[in-house]
């Protein structure tokens, strides 16, 4: 998925480009959005097929940087959320975009689900009392250099958070029943320079908030494994 850095470097604003087409898979059953669902899905995952972000801007990258993000699913009594976080606008990687509370991986911290653990009590002020890990989402590859383990997790309520100005802007959340339709996922794109062809991307616009990019891919991915 393309990053905030390619966009400013392109000169455009990824809202701005026009919708190529929607994808038409049937949302996920009401059924299957449950905790406990989710839990025996993650103990006994099904075979399924990741999607691939498009790499045409990853070719040219040798070396990725380990991070870990936490998919923090909210135990609601209206039904699960997801938790996401507005970047701050000064950040060198992924500025502004919308992301899951996560960061670079640390010598210290012993394995991925630690670093999403530690990261998300950094960001957000969740504590790790309220975190219950259900499973990971396989390694996604960002145009940043990343290689992003998405760590998935129940989160229980209530719960305070604290937010880091320093990384993030704001908070808010998404139904997952919204974010598990796959009509809701659009199909962007907009065109490499120097005649490299077109370089697609997702978007999944809810409310006033945009969300794309490697965010959109992980959910693309946690969709698909869902639907399984």
């Amino acid at each position: 998925m393309p990053s905030e850095d390619i966009c400013v470097k392109l000169k455009f604003n990824p809202e701005d480009l026009p919708v190529q087409s929607l994808a038409t898979e049937a949302a996920v059953p009401a059924s299957r959005l449950s905790a406990d669902w989710l839990r025996q899905h993650f103990l006994q995952p099904p075979t399924w097929t990741p999607e691939l972000a498009d790499e045409h801007l990853l070719s040219t990258i040798t070396s990725f940087k380990p991070a870990s993000v936490l998919i923090p699913l909210v135990m609601r009594d209206q039904g699960l959320t997801l938790l996401l976080t507005h970047r701050a606008a000064h950040l060198n990687d992924h500025a502004g975009q919308i992301s899951f509370p996560g960061g670079r991986c640390e010598d210290s911290d012993g394995s991925v689900v630690e670093t999403a653990l530690r990261e998300a009590e950094e960001e957000v002020g969740l504590h790790r009392k309220h975190v219950d890990v259900i499973g990971i989402l396989p390694e996604y590859l960002t145009g940043t250099g990343y290689q992003v383990t998405p760590v998935v997790a129940l989160i229980q309520p209530p719960f305070e958070l604290k937010i880091d100005s320093s990384e993030v802007a704001s908070l808010f959340e998404v139904p997952l029943s919204f974010l598990m339709d796959g009509q809701n996922y659009q199909r962007r794109a907009f065109d490499l320079p120097n005649g490299q062809g077109q370089r697609v991307f997702y978007a999944i616009p809810y409310q006033q908030h945009f969300i794309w990019g490697a965010t959109a891919g992980m959910l693309r991915n946690l969709f698909h494994l869902l639907r399984a």
